[in-house]
């Protein structure tokens, strides 16, 4: 299953982006909050409401997977994510530290995520924490420190390719790590441009997907890249990669 990101045609208005997605193919949508300055989740929770949002992706025929909360945070956005019928909410971890200390302190991340975490429960929804460079969720490690410390069912990973590779280290083993706590998994690249897309880049995508299918993955694989092109170029672009996606899902 497919999704994609609101962000990646940030230049359109929210109704014009979701269109688009549905259009091209994609299951599900990712609502992007103001980071880079993406005005879609802002938007919805001004103009369009709840209400406002289910009629819109009713009428295109598209699932909401997640609201990304970069920018704003999950609290401001939990409501609407339950009054859309719940999803995932996508946000960052905390800053690093020395490795000496992974243990702890993720454990005191992890511990400072419950009042987030109640909202999660009362709104019908997850929170998933994607790994980032510089970040305490950077590393293999740290993703096996996040799974063996983490309890709470509605808590799991954004897996982030993209930042894996740039450590030097194997996507599949990143996500044979998360296991049934993977949440939401960036089909990303460390590349530049467009080569950060699945398909266009050098990175052969099979390895990835045959070890979502181990770890039995339910959610959906979004292709992604930052600083998007035009809308029509991006559409293309997402196109080859939806289709590049299938083909290899079929042979991993």
């Amino acid at each position: 299953r497919l999704s994609a990101s609101s962000i990646n045609f940030s230049r359109l208005p929210i109704e014009a982006a979701c269109r688009r997605i549905a259009e091209l193919g994609f299951e599900a949508v990712d609502i992007w909050s103001a980071h880079a300055g993406c005005p879609h989740l802002d938007d919805v929770q001004k103009r369009l409401g709840a209400s406002g949002l289910r009629e819109l992706l009713d009428s295109v025929k598209l699932k909401l997977y997640a609201f990304s909360v970069y920018s704003g945070g999950y609290p401001r956005y939990a409501e609407l994510l339950g009054q859309c019928g719940g999803g995932v909410a996508v946000r960052g971890s905390a800053g690093p530290c020395d490795p000496a200390e992974l243990v702890p302190k993720m454990k005191a991340f992890l511990e400072s995520l419950q009042p987030e975490l109640e909202l999660a429960e009362k709104y019908d929804s997850y929170l998933a924490v994607e790994n980032h460079g510089f970040a305490i969720l950077d590393s293999c490690d740290s993703l096996k420190a996040f799974t063996d410390l983490n309890r709470h069912p509605r808590l799991g990973i954004a897996l982030a390719p993209y930042h894996i590779q740039a450590r030097g280290e194997d996507v599949a083993e990143a996500v044979r790590i998360c296991g049934r706590q993977l949440l939401y998994f960036y089909a990303w690249q460390k590349a530049e441009g467009m080569g950060q897309l699945p398909g266009h880049g050098p990175s052969d995508f099979t390895p990835w997907l045959a070890a979502l299918r181990s770890v039995d993955y339910r959610w959906y694989v979004n292709p992604f890249m930052h600083d998007e092109p035009e809308p029509e170029v991006m559409a293309a672009a997402l196109t080859r990669s939806r289709n590049y996606l299938l083909e290899r899902w079929n042979k991993a």
